[in-house]
């Protein structure tokens, strides 16, 4: 029997004994001169050179990572930009996360009708066995604004295969309440999200009493994040906004269950870019950005552990 993506997830999270999710957001004019010159040195389009960049970039990012955090996310977008070299850098980023055994969450944001979603789900969402979908991820975010019946593709193919989906319902981005808020027969946009991915989750529960359909809820709106985790029982929540985007330790508290389990915590740029940020670059040479990667990861294990989540203090 498949085991459930939940499950797994959880079964990650009490290994490393922290919720803390590392997001694969890579650009190029941010990356440490030595793989930004090497890059360049290799030759080819500009395509090829960033797509070469990015690679190297994110598989030294998971051999730092991989002892420390139960996942990763690749940000499709940035490889996706990069065309045919960006995508088959991003093949194997995701092929390398899971053979360092990490959970590997692939941020496309996909959503449609029938049998698009359908090809969708079968494309990305491998879960349990990487070789099950031709990009080998355990989970997918999705977009339901077409509608619930456009998740229901995604839903079949993660229960068939042990992989996981996240709805966005209340995003971190500033302009995000211009529709999620809206009221409607009473209720928000992002309230009525939430009512159908509980009942989704609710119909394809784990053993760790969370659904295989979780959902994306920013920290940066900590009141709302609150409401929806009462909402929500069922819901593995992804949770982005902590660090650089202004979420803290104790606006992600409301996210966790009283063993700790419930969420991921989601930073992309205060680790991977650790290297050139304040704090660290006076700590580490560029030489050594990894050591400010895994300083980062660190600290913000750290202070998850000291301000939001009981298992990791269990952990101990």
């Amino acid at each position: 029997m498949t085991q459930h993506y939940a499950d797994r997830l959880a079964g990650a999270i009490t290994v490393k004994g922290t919720p803390a999710l590392v997001g694969l957001d890579p650009r190029f004019d941010s990356l440490p001169e030595p793989i930004r010159l090497r890059a360049i040195d290799g030759g080819g389009s500009e395509c090829e050179i960033r797509a070469r960049g990015f690679e190297e970039f994110c598989l030294r990012i998971i051999d730092v990572v991989s002892p420390l955090v139960p996942a990763v996310k690749p940000q499709v977008a940035f490889f996706e930009e990069c065309g045919p070299a960006g995508m088959s850098a991003l093949w194997r980023v995701i092929r390398a996360a899971r053979e360092r055994g990490l959970i590997v969450i692939a941020d496309a944001k996909r959503g449609d009708i029938g049998s698009t979603a359908e090809g969708y789900a079968r494309a990305w969402l491998a879960g349990a066995d990487i070789d099950a979908a031709p990009w080998g991820a355990d989970a997918l975010t999705v977009n339901a604004y077409m509608g619930v019946d456009t998740l229901e593709p995604f839903i079949t193919q993660a229960n068939a295969r042990g992989a996981g989906i996240y709805v966005l319902a209340r995003t971190s981005n500033p302009g995000s309440a211009h529709f999620q808020s809206r009221m409607t027969e009473g209720e928000s946009l992002y309230s009525a999200v939430a009512r159908a991915v509980q009942q989704c989750a609710s119909e394809s529960l784990g053993e760790c009493g969370y659904g295989a359909v979780g959902a994306v809820v920013g920290a940066t709106y900590p009141a709302e994040l609150a409401e929806l985790r009462a909402a929500m029982p069922s819901v593995p929540l992804l949770v982005p906004g902590y660090g650089s985007q202004g979420g803290t330790s104790a606006d992600v508290a409301a996210a966790f269950r009283a063993d700790g389990q419930g969420a991921v915590i989601n930073s992309s740029r205060g680790i991977i870019f650790a290297h050139s940020r304040a704090g660290y670059k006076e700590r580490f040479a560029p030489e050594h950005w990894e050591q400010a990667v895994e300083a980062a990861t660190l600290d913000m294990i750290a202070d998850l552990r000291t301000h939001a989540t009981p298992l990791d203090k269990e952990a101990d």
